[in-house]
């Protein structure tokens, strides 16, 4: 197989889960190469303005293939190559997901070979749907009570039974959480009344822009990531929110420690697994806090380009990165 591996070479780290899983996958004998380009480089504007006719500028990944600050590794390589040549697409462009980009991916046929259209990891058609936290809804069963707002009606309502959090539909990494208690809503440390939030939120809620979930008393004890690929758990981490804090993401303070897998997690990932992959997501992070009874709820899906793979295999001894490749090749196994 050939791989194209799409990116934003602009923000990582070393920490990043690209440059370990590439070399893995670089290293693996079903692989018959490997091209990384990024959307940072100017070179490919057209590229990823949807022009999928345009070759991808990029580089040749070998199994040195590691973070360069300079960024030149991608910005100064000469090579490239057309989409069509890839049997794989793996994206890796952080979020938010580009909706434009994703439709020309969906719709792309090559002139040459219509049939041959690339496999896209993950699906970007099921990356969308299942992007929004809106997706969380058909999987109630498993979450904290959890409802749809579109009103300061449907918020007071919801608010009054109990201390609840409003989660922007398309927002990530904790963006735009608001926690609403006792009249007084809680948004990135900012106290404000319900009253003028709600009359500042109207057009969002009004456009259905925020689900509506039961905040739990149990965030102390963290926010867990579960990385699934092709429907198995492959590790865990739990991150705690920093003292006197409500929201657990590291970029907030929060700090990550290797977790175990509840057998409640166990039971959620089996059911939540299959719909995903029908979508076309092979690899996703299930976030879960504990509930007021002391069992892990699912809390939200993560499905555009899930890190943590390197960390995991660091933290566990496992060999987390070859078994989130040989997930990659069952897939396609499964579907080629």
């Amino acid at each position: 197989m050939i791989f194209l591996i799409l990116t934003d070479h602009s923000g990582h780290s070393n920490q990043n889960s690209l440059y370990a899983l590439t070399r893995t996958l670089v290293a693996d004998a079903r692989t018959s190469g490997v091209f990384v380009a990024s959307r940072a480089d100017v070179r490919n504007s057209d590229f990823f303005a949807g022009n999928l006719s345009k070759w991808v500028f990029g580089l040749n990944a070998s199994t040195d293939f590691d973070f360069d600050p300079t960024g030149e590794q991608f910005t100064a390589s000469p090579v490239s190559m057309p989409y069509a040549e890839a049997d794989v697409v793996w994206l890796r462009i952080p979020p938010p997901a580009d909706s434009a980009f994703f439709a020309a991916l969906t719709s792309y046929a090559p002139a040459a070979e219509p049939t041959k259209k690339p496999v896209v990891i993950n699906n970007p058609e099921g990356i969308l749907e299942t992007g929004s936290k809106d997706f969380l809804y058909h999987f109630s069963d498993y979450t904290a009570p959890v409802r749809r707002v579109q009103s300061a009606d449907d918020v007071i309502e919801f608010a009054d039974l109990h201390p609840i959090v409003l989660k922007p539909l398309r927002e990530y990494g904790g963006r735009g959480l608001v926690k609403i208690a006792h009249g007084v809503v809680d948004g990135d440390g900012l106290e404000t009344t319900l009253d003028r939030w709600l009359e500042t939120a109207k057009p969002d809620l009004e456009a259905g822009h925020y689900l509506a979930m039961k905040y739990l008393k149990n965030v102390d004890q963290g926010d867990k990531r579960i990385l699934v690929v092709n429907g198995k758990i492959l590790g865990a981490s739990l991150r705690l929110p920093a003292p006197g804090q409500w929201l657990c993401n590291v970029a907030r303070g929060g700090t990550s420690i290797i977790a175990d897998v509840a057998p409640e997690e166990e039971v959620m990932i089996a059911a939540v697994a299959p719909t995903l992959l029908e979508k076309g997501i092979v690899i996703f992070g299930a976030d879960t806090l504990m509930n007021d009874d002391g069992k892990r709820v699912l809390s939200e899906l993560n499905t555009n380009s899930i890190g943590g793979f390197p960390q995991a295999e660091a933290q566990t001894g496992r060999p987390i990165l070859q078994q989130t490749i040989n997930g990659i090749y069952d897939y396609l196994a499964d579907r080629i």
